[in-house]
């Protein structure tokens, strides 16, 4: 399965049928239904136009996109949310973010051995009672759309977005922390359990927001633009330095950031 995702960040148009044939490439006996009975697992999809995209359950509301055409120049306008698979030495597990748009500050976060909808509504809580945006943009899966959860935005007097058919840029942004998260962090250190897991992770968004410069954010911190500091802030725990701040990584969000109007 590790496999699997680190190939899904490399190539994620990839679906369950050029997984499978790479996967035999590299020697793997597997099949079609096998690969992609672990993607449902790992709740991941070819990033393709289309109706691929995260199914709602029938009873739940599906909120309009409301993004097209915005240009999102403060932080606060806009949060999103999504949620990825996360390996580990023994089992797995599922992470969940809440991040400012336009700062990529990560408000929020939590993680959970199932793909239910409470620790997305335990990282929603942590993140409101932070502060409040204009928009949340989530996809359409069943844990964002659940009534407790969207409930609980419009009890906060927040609009609700919700990515629709079609639209396979509009995850991008966040797309683009999971590779961040899991080249610098998870893959490197190959937490053992949950619990090694909830720690590193707690080093590594504070490394993330306060220290991880982006050229495309004018050389600052996620954290420097969304609170608007200058660059003096408390010095966070300790972080081994061995993430990668390639050009070409930056050129490439840099890329998606103009594709998204966001300039």
């Amino acid at each position: 399965m590790r496999e699997l995702d680190e190939m899904y960040l490399d190539k994620p148009f990839y679906g369950s049928p050029k997984m499978t044939y790479w996967l035999r490439e590299k020697g793997y006996e597997v099949n079609h239904k096998r690969v992609e009975r672990l993607m449902r697992i790992m709740d991941i999809k070819a990033i393709v136009p289309g109706p691929h995209t995260s199914k709602p359950r029938r009873e739940n509301k599906v909120y309009p996109y409301l993004l097209r055409g915005m240009k999102i120049q403060t932080p606060d306008k806009v949060w999103c949310a999504d949620i990825t698979y996360v390996p580990m030495r023994r089992g797995y597990m599922y992470l969940v973010v809440i991040m400012d748009w336009y700062s990529r500050y990560v408000i929020a976060w939590d993680i959970s051995n199932s793909l239910d909808a409470l620790f997305c509504m335990e990282a929603l809580e942590k993140a409101l009672a932070r502060g409040t945006p204009e928009i949340f943009n989530t996809d359409q899966g069943a844990q964002f759309t659940s009534e407790e959860f969207t409930g609980h935005l419009l009890q906060a007097q927040v609009q609700i977005s919700m990515d629709g058919k079609g639209r396979a840029m509009d995850n991008l942004m966040i797309e683009r922390l999971w590779r961040s998260v899991k080249y610098e962090d998870i893959y490197v250190m190959d937490y053992a359990d949950g619990k090694e897991l909830y720690a590193g992770l707690t080093r590594y968004f504070h490394f993330y927001n306060t220290q991880r410069y982006h050229q495309s954010l004018g050389n600052q911190t996620p954290e420097q633009v969304y609170l608007g500091k200058g660059g003096n802030f408390f010095a966070p725990p300790p972080y081994p330095p061995r993430g990668r701040e390639g050009e070409g990584e930056e050129k490439k969000e840099k890329e998606v950031e103009e594709t998204l109007s966001l300039t």
